[in-house]
C-alpha cells in the first residue's frame, strides 16, 4: 500500500498584500453557507452536502471536511480559491510565503456568493482532490446547530490506498475473491469495508465536537 508522507507558518501580512485575496467580511454577517463537496476522479461520485457558518475559518472548515468525508486528518491539505493557496505555510520553504494561513482567513472573506467553486486537496501523495461548490448562502438563525451534514453518497476511500486509481484497483480486488490480492487487502482492511456506506446520523454526531 502507498506510503504516508510528512510535510508541511509564513508572513501572513505579506501573503495577504501580495495575493489581494482577503477582504474583511461585513460585520454581523455570519450567514450560513451550504456547500457540496465532491471527490474528483471517482465514479460513481462520492459527495456530501453540508452547512457551515459563513465566518468559519478555513482551518476549521478543513476539520469539517475531514469529518463529513470520513478522512483521518493524517496528511497535509491545501485549499485553492482561484489560484490562491490557503493552508498551513511552512517556514522551511520560502515559496510557502505565498500561502495564506488558513487559521487567519474566514470562508466569507475569501469566497463571496453562491455558485462559486474552490478546491481542497488532501494527502499530496495520494492526491485526493475535492471540488466544493457554494450552493446557497442563507440567513443564519439564532440557535442553529452548525456545522451539519444534510446528504451524501458512498463511503470515503481508505487512507493510503493510492489515490483514485489505487482505490479503483482496491475495489476490483475486494469484489473478486479469486483476485490475487483479495486476501491481502481484506486483511489490510481488517475484513471490513463497504464502499456504499453513508451514515449521516453518525457524521452529525461527530460534527458536534466542533460546534
Amino acid at each position: 500500500m502507498p506510503k504516508k508522507i510528512a510535510g508541511s507558518t509564513g508572513d501572513k501580512k505579506s501573503a495577504r498584500a501580495n495575493l489581494r485575496l482577503v477582504e474583511p467580511a461585513p460585520k454581523g454577517q455570519a450567514n450560513v453557507y451550504q456547500l457540496k463537496i465532491v471527490l474528483k476522479d471517482i465514479k460513481p461520485p462520492i459527495w456530501r452536502r453540508f452547512q457551515v457558518a459563513g465566518d468559519i475559518r478555513f482551518s476549521d472548515l478543513s476539520r469539517v471536511i475531514q469529518i463529513v468525508m470520513g478522512w483521518q486528518d493524517a496528511h497535509l491539505h491545501e485549499f485553492r480559491v482561484g489560484e490562491k493557496p490557503i493552508g498551513v505555510p511552512d517556514p522551511d520553504f520560502p515559496s510557502s510565503d505565498e500561502m495564506i494561513n488558513e487559521a487567519d482567513v474566514r470562508l466569507n472573506e475569501a469566497v463571496k456568493g453562491e455558485k462559486i467553486k474552490f478546491t481542497y486537496e488532501y494527502d499530496f501523495g495520494d492526491g485526493w482532490r475535492h471540488e466544493l461548490t457554494v450552493e446557497k448562502v442563507l440567513a443564519g438563525e439564532q440557535g442553529e446547530s452548525l456545522p451539519r451534514c444534510l446528504a451524501g453518497k458512498r463511503n470515503c476511500p481508505p487512507e493510503d490506498c493510492g489515490g483514485p486509481w489505487g482505490y479503483a484497483d482496491l475495489l476490483k480486488a475486494l469484489a473478486d475473491p479469486g483476485h490475487p490480492e483479495h486476501d491481502e487487502i481484506m486483511e489490510w482492511l481488517d475484513g471490513e469495508f463497504d464502499p456504499e456506506k453513508f451514515d449521516m446520523e453518525e457524521l452529525n454526531q461527530l460534527l458536534r465536537i466542533i460546534r
